[in-house]
């Protein structure tokens, strides 16, 4: 479960992504990078929902793989649903239930919608303002496509990682791909399968079902 949420708070498998000032001694971002950022928020903001397949492959710091999942995120508002591999949190904008398959556990929170909490739509749209140094290290090739490389470094140093690499395609101003590396040496890497916008989803896909999961346990926090 923890990895999941982990995913959460650093992002990105690959659907769009205001500055603010950076604490002293860290620098200061580059402005094109800014740029990028920013039309890639802008446009994640005219869309009424989004639903995306991404993949996470994880490799240890050597580079060998040590294994790959395929989940799927759903957003219409301030709702959310995010399902990865037998783990699913939903959240009606509200409530956060965070759902755990081999356990067959469901835990229960409050939606915290302070600054420092982070949920998919403030990944797409904000999360750089206040977490990161970034900056454009120039063009690179994924396959038969030309992206930006957006280097990113976390102003606080206690996070469990210490770079982030987002890959934006200018052209349709989206984040197509991801990689973040942690203090331990892994290396995650997500990226974009599928992506479709603006299609009706239901608002009872944001809230758990308790008797879709038959005996689960309930963990109110």
């Amino acid at each position: 479960m923890k990895k999941l949420i982990s995913f959460l708070t650093v992002f990105l498998f690959a659907v769009p992504v205001i500055f603010a000032q950076t604490p002293k001694g860290l620098g200061k971002s580059d402005p094109e990078a800014k740029k990028i950022l920013d039309a890639v928020s802008t446009k994640f903001k005219t869309y009424k929902t989004v639903k995306a397949n991404f993949t996470l492959k994880v490799e240890n710091s050597t580079g060998k793989e040590q294994g790959s999942k395929t989940g799927v995120v759903q957003m219409k508002g301030m709702k959310y649903k995010v399902a990865i591999t037998g783990q699913e949190i939903i959240c009606d904008g509200k409530t956060v239930w965070t759902y755990d398959k081999s356990a067959n556990e469901v835990q229960i929170s409050t939606l915290d919608n302070s600054a420092g909490n982070i949920t998919p739509q403030k990944l797409f749209t904000n999360f750089y303002d206040k977490d990161f140094i970034y900056k454009l290290n120039g063009n690179v090739k994924q396959g038969n496509k030309t992206v930006a490389e957006i280097e990113m470094t976390p102003t606080d140093k206690r996070k469990n990682f210490f770079k982030v690499y987002l890959y934006v395609d200018e052209a349709q101003k989206m984040i197509v791909s991801s990689k973040i590396y942690e203090n331990s040496g892994n290396i995650y890497t997500y990226g974009m399968s599928s992506l479709k916008l603006n299609q009706p989803l239901k608002d009872e896909m944001f809230v758990f079902n308790k008797a879709k999961y038959p005996g689960v346990e309930v963990i109110q926090q």
